[in-house]
């Protein structure tokens, strides 16, 4: 089924990312039909980690100077602990993933990634789950903090771990489907 034919998600990601994180909304997105570019602050490739080693290179189709949020209908934010990290010192990253929550588009973020929406200061006031050893970053950000696969707030889903992401991947899909999301100010 190619429910998201014509739809454009950007998954903004750098070494260290959790393998499967990335990989598995890839994978799901495309085949709904979405066009999904992998972003980084570097061109070539970046390489996951995996059972606590690297894993395997993915392709970078854009950088982060390349690409803006009015080119996408979404953006995805694969965790790890050390992509995020890394990411949420990013200044262009960071600008990024307001942007995107700004416009009311569809934001997710899995595993470590909040530390993103959290140093984008928006997650004061949301509903939103994490991996557990970030529960309460999350909260000291202001986030009501829940213990679910997924919870979604107006076009914000996050979601725990790996073990999550049939779910995630599926509440991200039906959250572009629903289009633009008007969140009220935190």
């Amino acid at each position: 089924m190619q429910k998201l034919m014509g739809k454009r998600i950007a998954i903004l990601a750098t070494h260290g990312f959790e393998q499967s994180e990335l990989e598995t909304p890839l994978k799901t997105l495309r085949e709904l039909g979405a066009e999904v570019h992998v972003v980084s602050p570097e061109s070539g490739a970046i390489k996951g980690w995996q059972d606590h080693d690297w894993g395997r290179p993915v392709p970078v189709d854009r950088t982060l100077g390349e690409v803006q949020e009015a080119n996408y209908d979404a953006l995805v934010l694969p965790g790890g602990q050390m992509n995020p990290d890394t990411l949420r010192l990013d200044p262009r990253a960071v600008a990024l993933v307001k942007a995107f929550y700004d416009s009311g588009k569809t934001v997710a973020a899995i595993c470590h990634a909040p530390w993103l929406l959290i140093e984008a200061g928006v997650i004061r006031g949301r509903r939103a789950t994490s991996y557990a050893s970030i529960k309460t970053d999350v909260i000291n950000a202001g986030a009501n903090w829940i213990d679910e696969a997924v919870v979604v707030d107006d076009g914000l889903v996050t979601s725990r771990k790996p073990a999550d992401l049939p779910a995630f991947c599926d509440k991200i899909a039906e959250e572009i489907l629903e289009g633009f999301h008007q969140r009220a100010a935190a």
